[in-house]
Order: C-alpha cells, then sequence, then structure tokens
C-alpha cells in the first residue's frame, strides 16, 4: 500500500501564492514520477504539473512561468509552488505518484486539496 498526504491548499486573493505539498510512504522501493493535476468545476482533470526522478519536469501552458514543481527525493515530497495566482487556477488539486513497489509498478492518487482563488 502507498498513502499520499497533500497540504497546502486554501483560499488565496488573484495575485497571491501557494505552496502544496504531497507526502508518499508506505511500500515504495522507487518513485518513476510525482505530479499535480487538478478538476476544476464542470471540467475535467487535468495535468498540471509532472516531475521525474530524473528531474526532468512538464507543465500545462496555462501555469508556465507562474507555477514550479519540485521534488526532495529523501522525503518522497513533492511541492506546487503557485504564484500570480489567477481565479481560473481554481480546482480540487489532485497528486499523483508513479512508483514502483518491487512487485510491480502502480499510480497512486491523493485525496485532493481545494485551491481557491477570489477575483
Amino acid at each position: 500500500q502507498v498513502q499520499l498526504v497533500e497540504s497546502g491548499g486554501g483560499l488565496v486573493q488573484a495575485g497571491g501564492s501557494l505552496r502544496l505539498s504531497c507526502v508518499a510512504s508506505g511500500n515504495i522501493v522507487s518513485i518513476i514520477s510525482m505530479g499535480w493535476y487538478r478538476r476544476a468545476p464542470e471540467k475535467q482533470r487535468e495535468l498540471v504539473a509532472v516531475i521525474t526522478r530524473s528531474g526532468t519536469t512538464n507543465y500545462a501552458d496555462s501555469v508556465k512561468g507562474r507555477f514550479t514543481i519540485s521534488r526532495d527525493s529523501a522525503k518522497n515530497t513533492v511541492y506546487l509552488q503557485m504564484n500570480s495566482l489567477k481565479p481560473e487556477d481554481t480546482a480540487v488539486y489532485s497528486c499523483n505518484v508513479f512508483v514502483d513497489s518491487g512487485w510491480g509498478r502502480s499510480s497512486q492518487w491523493g485525496q485532493g486539496t481545494q485551491v481557491t482563488v477570489s477575483s
């Protein structure tokens, strides 16, 4: 079993910043990638940012230049620094981790954390 615990969501005014954290624990041999997705009301879930174990990052066009994903491999933790937030960033943000548990690889999801940006 792999557990993900997210934190850092909340309410912020437009132009403000938030930092999300996600800690992975449990049956983990190695983490292949860690990322953040979001789902806004009445919209499909979309990729926000992902970082591989080699440090390669990928961002949605809508957040490039404003969001930064990083990881602390020693702590199995991924962060999402969100700056210059806009009302359209309002969504439930979920952490996703692709792990190797020794017996196989799997994709794990966190419970999600609400981010609300007021105008």
